[in-house]
């Protein structure tokens, strides 16, 4: 089922973006913490599932450059418990990670960081075997 799969991260992906992008504008206007919590559960929750079906696919995700990002993130998101008083400046910061990570090569954005798995990657392909499956499942 690729095509319910792709469904599935597109319509996640929506939510994660619409839900950290009110959450986002409620903490820059100041907004009412009780108002914005259900934007925050919206967007961790969605955030999860993107997570949750990208490890589905495999978990050498994690060690790819565009899952060190997620993990980079993840950290800058716990940040805010340290100093609450930048999670604005935190959470445009993450913005501009996610932006950039997503928008870049897919060369990059899908190298593999762990010599262990490039090894096992097909040269033939500069997405190597991997990549290639999971492209096809998608």
């Amino acid at each position: 089922m690729p095509s319910a799969r792709r469904a599935l991260g597109v319509a996640f992906r929506t939510v994660h973006i619409a839900s950290f992008g009110a959450l986002l504008g409620g903490l820059l206007f100041a907004g009412d913490p009780e108002r914005l919590g259900p934007w925050l559960l919206a967007t961790a929750l969605s955030g999860g599932a993107l997570v949750a079906l990208e490890l589905a696919s495999t978990c050498a995700w994690l060690t790819t450059v565009k899952g060190l990002v997620v993990v980079v993130k993840l950290a800058l998101l716990a940040a805010i418990t340290i100093v609450p008083e930048h999670r604005v400046t935190i959470l445009f910061l993450v913005v501009v990670l996610a932006s950039v990570s997503s928008h870049m090569p897919a060369r990059y954005r899908h190298h593999q960081l762990v010599a262990a798995w490039r090894a096992l990657e097909d040269p033939r392909s500069r997405l190597g075997r991997s990549r290639r499956r999971h492209r096809a499942t998608v």
